[in-house]
């Protein structure tokens, strides 16, 4: 089968994912082999190639937005059946027997395996995995819009929860990429206001589009104070701007895998019980829930598509915010 993989990190700009050939994976008993049909372009990816996680191991084919086809299943497979479409997510497995696991918190798992990051992920044609962590995908969804789902909107959806947002109430977002462009939507259908910070003109269009209550550049101060904020860039001096927006009692929930330090800051930013936190990874049951949610609300996807083979060049446009939405690699039909 055909990939496109990194064998030591390196600068997007020199294009480090080559193409090349390698075996159809084998399956095990309770794994499932899919063709692969299309695969979202995340920044965590960008993350991956560029060497900006100690935790990748490579060499290693990335991608964690994956949509494809069951073509064969192991025997004892019992949750897919062949020809049905399913997508793949950052979370490749878990341990299932530590205390985080067995408290609904797999995503804290210190023996979690990742797509693309710590297994080999969906810039290839082929990709097993144990049936556990594979999603059924609803059918509203076409292959290139339902790849973002997988991993924008996963993380996107428990960042929301975790900010503590609550209807009615006011959310910033800062950064407005593929995930900030889903967790609009999520907000409005939980008849919240949505406050975006971008610095791009061309996101600031794409969210005025999608009807936010208000856009501006992150060093501006919204006309309203804000319950909840979520930041997306990975930038630790956002951090502080976002706090300083934040209204007491508020949430900041920081939507990143890798962060540049935060500037040190006064107590006062935090005072009045506003409340700092990380969001670490996702569950299955983030997955489970997001998907039944998107189906229902109908949340909508901008995508941008590449092939397989023009893996560098869309995360070279990813890092220069080139695009509004997600780039998503159309690898078979």
């Amino acid at each position: 089968m055909e990939i496109m993989k990194i064998d030591q990190p390196r600068k997007i700009e020199s294009h480090p994912l080559k193409q090349t050939e390698i075996p159809i994976p084998m399956i095990g008993p309770k794994d499932i082999l899919i063709k692969i049909r299309t695969c979202g372009v995340c920044h965590t990816d960008l993350h991956v190639v560029e060497g900006d996680l100690p935790m990748t191991t490579y060499p290693r084919i990335p991608g964690h937005e994956i949509i494809g086809i069951v073509k064969d299943i192991g025997p004892k497979v019992t949750m897919h059946t062949i020809g049905s479409r399913v997508g793949v997510a950052w979370l490749n497995s878990s341990c299932s027997n530590c205390k985080y696991c067995k408290t609904g918190k797999e995503n804290l798992c210190s023996s979690a395996i990742f797509t693309g990051c710590t297994a080999d992920g969906g810039f290839a044609e082929y990709i097993a995995v144990n049936e556990a962590y594979a999603y059924q995908i609803p059918s509203l969804y076409s292959d290139l819009h339902a790849a973002p789902l997988l991993c924008a909107g996963i993380i996107g959806y428990r960042s929301y929860k975790l900010s503590d947002i609550q209807p009615g109430q006011r959310l910033g977002l800062f950064g407005f990429g593929a995930s900030a462009h889903i967790v609009l939507q999520i907000a409005q259908a939980m008849d919240c206001e949505t406050y975006v910070f971008t610095r791009s003109p061309n996101h600031q269009s794409h969210a005025r589009e999608l009807g936010a209550t208000w856009v501006g550049n992150p060093n501006q101060q919204p006309p309203k104070m804000l319950d909840s904020a979520i930041t997306f860039a990975p930038v630790g001096e956002i951090v502080l701007r976002a706090l300083n927006c934040v209204d007491k009692g508020g949430t900041l929930a920081i939507n990143a895998v890798h962060l540049t330090d935060i500037p040190s800051f006064s107590y006062d930013q935090i005072y009045y019980e506003r409340t700092l936190r990380s969001v670490a990874h996702t569950t299955r049951e983030d997955a489970i829930e997001f998907l039944k949610f998107a189906e229902k609300t109908h949340i909508l996807t901008e995508v941008n598509e590449y092939s397989l083979f023009e893996a560098n060049e869309a995360l070279e446009d990813l890092k220069y915010s080139r695009f509004s939405g997600a780039a998503v690699l159309r690898i078979s039909k």
